[in-house]
């Protein structure tokens, strides 16, 4: 089965919305001072930022084609 970009996009709006989720537990470990917790939190968030735009970028060159 071939990648569609309409599938990748949405995909990616997923992967926007659990970053967000993410985040918002990051940023309320770090309110906690629960350091340990705050920073995992963060290099996951990292991760699917770098993961969001990879695909972004995929999408973008199968929609050229």
């Amino acid at each position: 089965m071939s990648a569609r970009p309409a599938e990748l996009s949405s995909i990616a709006t997923a992967l926007d919305e659990l970053c967000r989720r993410v985040t918002a537990h990051a940023d309320a470990a770090d309110v906690d001072k629960d350091e340990e917790t705050a920073r995992e939190l963060f290099a996951i968030e990292r991760s699917l930022t770098t993961a969001n735009r990879r695909l972004s970028r995929l999408s973008a060159t199968l929609s050229r084609r």
